[in-house]
């Protein structure tokens, strides 16, 4: 019942909120609305809000009731806390909606808006097709929605076929791409691959190498600061961090015995020792100098999900890592590709689709060599190359260089507070960005839509 009465608050204030919008609705500051008027959909609450109500039906996914506390952030990670909360990455649909209502460019007008959002929680409605009652329907995910769209006022949807429209999934693409004509049902299910769906704009934790709808935006961490100052403090802490590891792994997998990147880096992380670091530098908060490590690599065992809502566990370790290893996992991406960011700690990539291929509009492509190192996994599995010796390799000041760069993408990253100060809305963070890049790519299609007609 507990997390039911969450549920039932949250909803109230949604409603109240969303009642409350007004055609020409402006944030406290003077806002330029032109071209980023966005409509949210009403939807029934039963492809939202109710299906928070199913929290802890799913055991063999885990039960994130606990996790919907403060608006879906989670609980604090501990009673003094501001700006760390113990946030389910599954929520990242439920925090971009109440984010919304926040947005400044907000109309009850579709006809003014640029774009329509669609609070539509997806990936939660999908944990009974992947994990429940509904296994073997997986392929009719979304197809309620669809028809609920054409039933009430259907012209909102059928005058641009839904290329205006856009909504949020905090899974992988790959849980939501299924044929249609798989039978009997294997994994997944076929949202993305519904043709009703073709035209939708989706912004998804994960894209496919070849995405026509989706757009990839960070997975949700579990730092959230409600205003600049804590912000600001929280980067100068990450600049004044003495960087006593060279090299960082927190991950599950690779104990087995079949060759893969995780176990790559365990069996070198496990045979590395300090008299590899006698030309490594530390960080001592403002320049560098050479010194022995205390490291050469750390690992931070994350398996079996111990480490999911537990930032500590692993912000710690990174904050005083020169290098964080983000190789893919069951799919190419990963959280801690996120909270390496946050920490300060140079990404270093095994696979493109670990994050250059993904994450456009919040990591450009273009700034990559700035900022992280790539080696193909490949290479390291079955030629031999070691890590240690390509990060070694680089020169201190290229790190320095790096490690600026990445600490500048701090705000880009973060999905601050809902509610949170002025001063704090005027520095764009994860949301913002995603809801600057769905308006730019709907622009985009609807223009060269009406050029061919």
């Amino acid at each position: 019942m507990a997390c039911k009465t969450i549920s039932f608050f949250f909803f109230c204030f949604l409603f109240i909120s969303i009642d409350s919008i007004s055609s020409q609705q402006l944030s406290d500051t003077e806002t330029d609305c032109s071209k980023r008027w966005i409509h949210i959909r009403r939807l029934p609450s039963r492809f939202n809000l109710d299906l928070l109500t199913n929290c802890s039906e799913y055991p063999l996914f885990d039960n994130f009731c606990p996790y919907l506390a403060n608006h879906g952030l989670g609980p604090k990670t501990h009673n003094k806390s501001q700006s760390w909360y113990r946030s389910n990455p599954l929520l990242l649909e439920l925090i971009f909606h109440r984010r919304m209502l926040e947005y400044p460019c907000l109309t009850s007008d579709p006809n003014q808006a640029n774009a329509i959002y669609l609070p539509y929680y997806a990936a939660i409605d999908s944990l009974r097709y992947l994990y429940g009652p509904a296994v073997n329907n997986s392929m009719e995910h979304g197809l309620e929605l669809y028809d609920y769209l054409q039933d009430n006022e259907g012209w909102i949807w059928s005058r641009n076929h839904g290329a205006d429209h856009f909504l949020v999934m905090s899974r992988p693409a790959l849980d939501f791409s299924q044929s249609v004509d798989v039978n009997p049902p294997i994994w997944g299910t076929s949202f993305l691959e519904l043709p009703e769906f073709y035209n939708l704009t989706v912004l998804i934790v994960e894209g496919r190498a070849w995405p026509w709808q989706e757009q990839a935006v960070p997975y949700l961490t579990s730092f959230h600061p409600p205003n600049l100052g804590l912000l600001e403090s929280w980067i100068k802490r990450v600049k004044a961090s003495k960087r006593t590891t060279l090299l960082l792994f927190a991950g599950g997998g690779g104990v087995g015995s079949s060759p893969n990147i995780r176990r790559s880096i365990r069996n070198e992380c496990e045979n590395s020792s300090l008299s590899d670091s006698s030309d490594v530098y530390v960080n001592n908060g403002g320049g560098h100098d050479y010194s022995k490590m205390r490291k050469v690599c750390d690992i931070v065992d994350c398996s079996n999900g111990v480490c999911e809502h537990d930032p500590i566990r692993y912000m710690r370790p990174m904050l005083r890592a020169t290098f964080c290893l983000q190789p893919p996992g069951d799919t190419p991406t990963t959280r801690s590709t996120f909270d390496g960011i946050i920490a300060g700690c140079i990404p270093v990539f095994f696979e493109e689709l670990s994050a250059k291929s993904q994450y456009g509009w919040h990591l450009p492509e273009e700034m990559y060599r700035d900022f992280a190192v790539f080696m193909p996994k490949e290479d390291i599995v079955f030629k031999g190359l070691r890590i240690l010796d390509v990060l070694m390799g680089i020169p201190r000041d290229e790190v320095r260089r790096m490690r600026e760069r990445v600490i500048e993408l701090i705000p880009r990253v973060v999905y601050r507070k809902h509610g949170s100060s002025l001063d704090l809305r005027a520095r764009k963070d994860a949301f913002d960005m995603a809801v600057e890049g769905a308006l730019q790519r709907i622009h985009s299609r609807l223009k060269a839509r009406d050029f061919d007609q």
